[in-house]
């Protein structure tokens, strides 16, 4: 393998792991609230056209991001109120959301099927990019691969580091002994959905703005269910949704070199590869814990909270 072949190898995994990097480290801050929101891959979706939509009528790619991020939250914030304040069931609520989501993107995307897009393209800093096989690497990369890196240290800092992340982390542990000393619950819970749901929607305008110009119904592709797996994976630990990612889109990259290697495999199995190896890992995960205690799951992770006062 050449040089140039391998920096086009890493580049891609760094591409195809950052959307799920963003939903991923917003699901496992909603996780660690003690709430379990599955409605990721429905605010991917609705990110992903909200950015391609705002990217095309402006071609700014900062108003575009940041109305990826508003919808995710605007979504997200429909599942804050019947879960937190309606008391809905959160799985039955996390699915219809996704289904909303993707109904909704597919009926309000119907005039961009055929549209275009200039695309978030990665950055150049002089002299630091030019340095042999580490600039293109490390230097060269699409500002939002930075930004999704930044996003899993700046959680890590929060749950760990500050006192909010503490409370949010106790909320999700025991939710009746925090509400008893006095910790708002619902206000907790109702901001980290709020934050899932707009990492959610950045990792799904990841998708339209910088990996493909055009826009497609469904083109998340279950990105958001292998979040929802790449959370368990990391035992709802920050920096292991980085390995996860990275795992899943080594794969999706790998699968994609091979068949460009003319390998005699089908192009359907070779697809079905990284979804494939999150099952086995995740099975396997679960066979080796079985007899473990795993102190890292929230103990209250999709129980209702009824305040008594």
């Amino acid at each position: 393998m050449n040089e140039s072949l391998f920096i086009n190898i890493i580049i891609g995994i760094s591409i195809a792991s950052t959307p799920l990097i963003f939903a991923a480290i917003g699901e496992l801050l909603v996780e660690r609230s003690g709430v379990l929101n599955l409605g990721v891959e429905g605010m991917m979706i609705v990110g992903a056209l909200l950015g391609f939509i705002v990217q095309f009528h402006t071609g700014n790619p900062f108003l575009a991001v940041f109305a990826a991020l508003l919808g995710g939250m605007a979504i997200s914030s429909i599942f804050a109120f019947l879960t937190q304040f309606l008391l809905t069931n959160q799985v039955a609520t996390g699915l219809a959301l996704t289904l909303f989501g993707l109904g909704f993107s597919a009926f309000a995307g119907r005039g961009y099927t055929e549209e275009t897009i200039v695309l978030i393209k990665a950055i150049h800093i002089p002299v630091l990019s030019d340095i042999p096989f580490i600039g293109p690497l490390v230097f060269s990369m699409n500002p939002l691969v930075y930004l999704a890196f930044l996003m899993v240290y700046l959680v890590w800092w929060f749950l760990f580091k500050t006192k909010q992340g503490l409370i949010l982390r106790s909320i999700g542990d025991n939710h009746d002994a925090a509400h008893a000393i006095g910790h708002n619950v619902v206000r907790y819970r109702f901001m980290a959905i709020l934050f899932g749901g707009a990492m959610a929607g950045v990792g799904g305008a990841f998708l339209s703005l910088v990996q493909v110009p055009i826009w497609g119904e469904d083109m998340t592709a279950g990105r958001g269910w292998i979040a929802l797996g790449l959370v368990v994976f990391a035992s709802w630990q920050p920096f292991r949704i980085i390995l996860g990612a990275i795992l899943f889109g080594g794969i999706t990259v790998l699968q994609l070199h091979a068949q460009g290697f003319d390998i005699r495999i089908s192009a359907q199995y070779l697809s079905m590869l990284p979804y494939l190896a999150t099952i086995i890992i995740l099975v396997s995960l679960r066979i080796r814990l079985k007899n473990k205690t795993n102190r890292t799951v929230p103990n209250c992770l999709g129980r209702i909270f009824h305040s008594t006062s």
